[in-house]
């Protein structure tokens, strides 16, 4: 009865809440993405030496031997018909992003994978490996020591991995060589993406960047689209515009929205979200089942046999919890949370009431649940 009068005290006391603080502003350029200003991905196949015994098995990864034996004829080694096993090579995926505008000369990181059955990576060296976008041609080439993110341990019996010594990376690892041939001087307007597409969002936007210029260079045309007209700002170019429009601030609008995370118990509410006036009964059931066997022994000098005789206790108990408590319609439902939270409800059985108010039709926000 405590718990159920706490309750509404917590919810009651909660109710005359003034309704949360608008968003803070945030910058145009951390809300959209550029039309055309965006990274490439690079990916490539390469060689990883130098591991202490923990690369491939060439019997278990043949494509290990095959690559090593191409780059060793590259070098003018010949190893044709020869028995060459060595355990400190790895096969591996290379992969990074090509950031836009990047020049001839500059140096990117790069993210190396093994692809057989390697142990470790770690203290390996990669060889060059020539980096492929997504239209067959070399837009770079990585080179380097591997920082690893794990660690491996193994003895006779037993072994202990850390991480995932499996992976790593090579800070500035690779060496653009070839440029995107992309004019980003030449247009004559761009396009405005939201990262999270909404009406409200893309309005202020578009009003932002027409007061900034003082005419209507900027159109919404979609939830998640504002249109720029480059030579309506009167500016040089494209570059200009956009060095003086990103730092601009905008209050976004968000949807309601509730993320349950069952594997960790983790909730994350909205500011926004609101309920309807809902009832909620929970309590936990636990069914307890005890086999105790018991022995039944012959007479003496009888020829029966020892019988074991099942036994068996079952019981069905009630854990308290909450028996009803009513939820006001003018409670947010961060404040339910709080409430429950405050009554030691532990986080499944708080996943569990949320997803009845939401399937009770009084949860208004976007439920997702990973």
């Amino acid at each position: 009865m405590r718990t159920i009068l706490a309750l509404l005290a917590i919810l009651v006391a909660t109710a005359g809440l003034a309704p949360s603080a608008g968003a803070t502003p945030i910058r145009i350029k951390d809300l959209v993405e550029f039309d055309g200003v965006r990274g490439n991905d690079l990916v490539g196949y390469g060689l990883v030496v130098g591991l202490n015994g923990t690369g491939d098995g060439i019997r278990n990864a043949p494509f290990t031997e095959e690559i090593m034996s191409n780059i060793l004829e590259r070098l003018g080694v010949n190893i044709t018909g020869e028995s060459f096993r060595p355990k400190n090579v790895a096969a591996v995926f290379v992969t990074a992003t090509l950031p836009p505008f990047a020049r001839a000369g500059s140096q990117i990181d790069v993210t190396v994978s093994a692809i057989g059955d390697a142990k470790s990576l770690l203290g390996g060296t990669l060889v060059m490996t020539p980096l492929n976008a997504a239209d067959g041609e070399i837009y770079a080439v990585a080179q380097g020591t591997i920082i690893a993110g794990g660690a491996v341990a193994q003895g006779d019996g037993a072994s202990v991995t850390q991480g995932v010594p499996t992976a790593g990376a090579i800070p500035s690892g690779a060496r653009i060589e070839r440029e995107l041939g992309f004019e980003f001087s030449s247009l004559n307007a761009i396009r405005l993406a939201l990262r999270n597409p909404d009406f409200t969002t893309a309005a202020r936007i578009e009003a932002v960047i027409n007061d900034e210029f003082g005419r209507a260079v900027a159109v919404m045309t979609d939830a998640g689209t504002v249109s720029l007209d480059i030579g309506a700002t009167r500016m040089r170019s494209p570059a200009h515009v956009l060095g003086r429009l990103e730092n601009l601030t905008v209050e976004p609008e968000r949807r309601a929205r509730v993320v349950v995370d069952q594997r960790s118990g983790t909730i994350v509410v909205g500011a926004d979200v609101r309920i309807s006036r809902v009832a909620v009964s929970q309590g936990n059931l636990t069914l307890r089942i005890t086999e105790d066997p018991v022995a039944v022994q012959p007479n003496p000098f009888s020829r029966g046999d020892t019988v074991v005789l099942p036994r068996t206790t079952a019981a069905i108990e009630e854990e308290p919890g909450i028996a009803m408590a009513e939820i006001d319609e003018a409670s947010s439902l961060s404040d339910v949370v709080a409430g429950l939270n405050a009554l030691g409800v532990s986080p499944r059985d708080m996943i569990d009431i949320l997803k009845s108010i939401n399937s009770a039709g009084a949860l208004h926000a976007e439920f997702l649940v990973r």
